[in-house]
C-alpha cells in the first residue's frame, strides 16, 4: 500500500474532475470533430497521467494549468482517432518483410480489390447457371493452368493449409519428415507443433543435416499415411550435409501407396535462375514430380496477398474441400480478388516481373537502384546544411519472407550523418514522423536502401530530413 505525504494529499485533491474538464473541452474550437465518448476516455487518460506524476513527486504548478491539460487530452484523442495501420516507407532493403506487410499488391490487384469491396460481387453465385456456386471457382481454374496440378484450393495462410492437409489425410496415421526439415516458421510455430495439432504422429528420420532415402524407406510401416518434405526456405545448412529430392520420394511413396506431400513456404512461379539468381524450387517443379500435395504462401515470393495455396490430385484436394475446418480457414473476398487479379499477370512471366513489385523489387538492375540513389542524394545534399553529411554506399538487400536465406542482393543505400545527433535518434526520429521512414543503422550512420523505396517517396524522406536539422 502506497502512503501518501501530505503534499501529495493536497495535490491530488487538486486535480479538476472529468466534468469541469469537460465543460473546458466544449469552450474550445479543438474537440469539435471529437465524439463524446472519445473526448470523455481522453479526460479520464490525462487525468491518470496527471494523477502518476503527483504520486511520482514529478509535478508542477503549471501542469494544473487548464490549457495544459486540454492540450493533454487533444494530444490523446487525436492519437484515439488515429488509424493504428498505417503507411511506412520501407527503407531497409528487406523486400518481403514480414514486420511491415510483406510483399505490395500490384497496381492491377489494388484496383480489383477496391471495386470488388466497392460493389456486390459473384462471390458463391454461378452466373452461367443463375445458381450459388463455389468462393474458389474464380481462382482454382489458373492456379490449375499456372501450376500443371489437377486441382487447387485457396485458406487463409500456409500454416493453415499445412494443417488443413495433414487433419483431413494423416489424423491418427503416421507421418515421416526428416529431422532437418522440423523448421520453425514466424512467431514461433513450428512444423512439429503444427503436426501434432492435426492429430497425425510425427515420425523423424535423418539427421539435422543428412538425411538419406534409406532412413525413409527403414521407417515405412503399415500404419505409414504421407512422406512430408518441408523446404527449408528460410534457413539453410550448408557443409557436410544431404536432403533427399521430392522426385526421389514420390518414387518411393508410389512404391509403397504412400501419398507424398511438399511445403514448399516460400513458393514461387518464377525460375530465378533464369535472372542469374540462386535457384529456387518452383511450384511447378513440384508438380512436375508427381506429388500428390504441394502447399505454398501467396504473400511471400509469389508477390499476392497473404492466402495458404493448395495444389495437388483431385481425389486428395476433393478430399481437403469436403473438411469442416475448410469453412473455418477459407479466405475473403478481398484476399480472392487480389489474388486472382495477381495471379492473372501471371500468364505473362514478362509482364509479372515488370508489375508484380515483389518481383520487380527483387530482380532491379543495380544500374536502377544507383539512379535512384544519386537522386535521392541529390535531393538531401540540395538541402544545405551544414550539419548534414550524405553517403552513397554499397550494401546489400535481402529477400525476406524466408525466403532465400543465403542469397544477398547487391544495392546501393544512401546514408545520413547528423553532427550533433547519434545515429539512434535519427532512426527514432525517422521512425516517428508523420509518415514513419524505417531504415537500419550501420557503422553508426542511418541507412536507407533504395531498393524497397519508391521515388515519390523521396519529397517524404527530404521532408523528414529538413525538420530533424531543425533539432540540431
Amino acid at each position: 500500500m502506497t502512503i501518501l505525504n501530505e503534499k501529495q494529499q493536497v495535490l491530488l485533491r487538486k486535480i479538476p474532475s472529468v466534468d469541469s474538464i469537460l465543460e473546458a473541452a466544449k469552450k474550445t474550437e479543438l474537440f469539435e470533430n471529437t465524439p463524446r465518448p472519445v473526448l470523455v476516455y481522453s479526460i479520464r487518460e490525462a487525468i491518470e497521467r496527471l494523477r502518476i506524476k503527483i504520486l511520482n513527486s514529478d509535478i508542477t504548478d503549471s501542469d494544473f494549468s487548464e490549457y495544459l491539460i486540454l492540450e493533454q487530452v487533444s494530444i490523446i484523442s487525436k492519437k484515439a482517432m488515429s488509424l493504428n495501420l498505417k503507411r511506412v516507407i520501407n527503407a531497409t532493403g528487406v523486400v518481403v518483410h514480414t514486420n511491415l506487410g510483406r510483399s505490395l499488391l500490384p497496381k492491377e490487384a489494388t484496383q480489383n480489390l477496391v471495386d470488388i469491396s466497392s460493389y456486390y460481387s459473384n462471390l458463391e453465385f454461378d452466373i452461367s447457371l443463375g445458381e450459388r456456386g463455389s468462393r474458389y471457382s474464380s481462382v482454382e481454374g489458373i492456379l490449375c493452368e499456372l501450376t500443371g496440378a489437377p486441382s487447387a484450393i485457396v485458406v487463409n495462410n500456409n500454416a493453415a493449409a499445412v494443417f488443413l492437409c495433414l487433419d483431413t489425410i494423416a489424423k491418427g496415421k503416421k507421418v515421416i519428415v526428416s529431422r532437418g526439415e522440423l523448421v520453425e516458421i514466424g512467431g514461433s510455430f513450428r512444423i512439429p507443433d503444427v503436426m501434432v495439432k492435426s492429430g497425425c504422429i510425427l515420425t523423424e528420420v535423418g539427421t539435422t543435416n543428412r538425411t538419406h532415402l534409406k532412413d525413409y524407406e527403414k521407417a515405412v510401416d503399415d500404419e505409414t499415411i504421407l512422406l512430408l518434405k518441408v523446404h527449408t526456405s528460410n534457413y539453410s545448412i550448408v557443409g557436410f550435409t544431404s536432403d533427399v529430392p521430392l522426385k526421389n520420394l514420390v518414387e518411393l511413396g508410389r512404391a509403397h501407396k504412400i501419398l507424398v506431400m511438399e511445403d514448399l513456404g516460400s513458393g514461387t512461379l518464377i525460375d530465378f535462375s533464369d535472372y542469374g539468381l540462386q535457384k529456387e524450387p518452383t511450384v511447378c517443379d513440384a508438380v512436375k514430380t508427381g506429388a500428390d500435395i504441394i502447399t505454398f504462401s501467396g504473400d511471400k515470393l509469389l508477390g499476392g496477398p497473404q492466402a495458404g495455396i493448395i495444389v495437388g490430385g483431385k481425389d486428395i484436394l476433393d478430399k481437403i474441400k469436403k473438411n469442416p475446418l475448410t469453412r473455418a480457414l477459407r479466405i475473403d473476398k478481398l484476399t480472392l480478388s487480389a489474388l486472382e487479379s495477381t495471379l492473372n499477370i501471371y500468364r505473362d512471366p514478362k509482364r509479372a516481373v515488370d508489375s508484380i513489385p515483389t518481383l520487380k523489387m527483387l530482380l532491379a538492375p543495380i544500374e536502377k537502384i544507383e539512379n535512384k540513389a544519386k537522386k535521392l542524394y541529390d535531393m538531401l545534399v540540395s538541402i544545405n546544411n551544414s550539419h548534414l553529411n550524405v553517403k552513397i554506399l554499397n550494401l546489400s538487400s535481402k529477400a525476406g519472407g524466408g525466403a532465400l536465406p543465403l542469397m544477398d542482393f547487391p544495392s546501393k543505400c544512401v546514408g545520413i550523418i547528423i553532427n550533433g545527433l547519434s545515429a539512434n535518434y535519427i532512426e527514432e526520429y525517422m521512425r516517428k514522423s508523420d509518415i514513419s521512414i524505417i531504415g537500419r543503422i550501420e557503422d553508426d550512420i542511418f541507412i536507407m536502401d533504395l531498393r524497397t523505396i519508391f521515388e515519390e517517396e523521396f519529397l517524404i524522406i527530404q521532408k523528414a530530413v529538413k525538420n530533424i536539422l531543425k533539432k540540431v
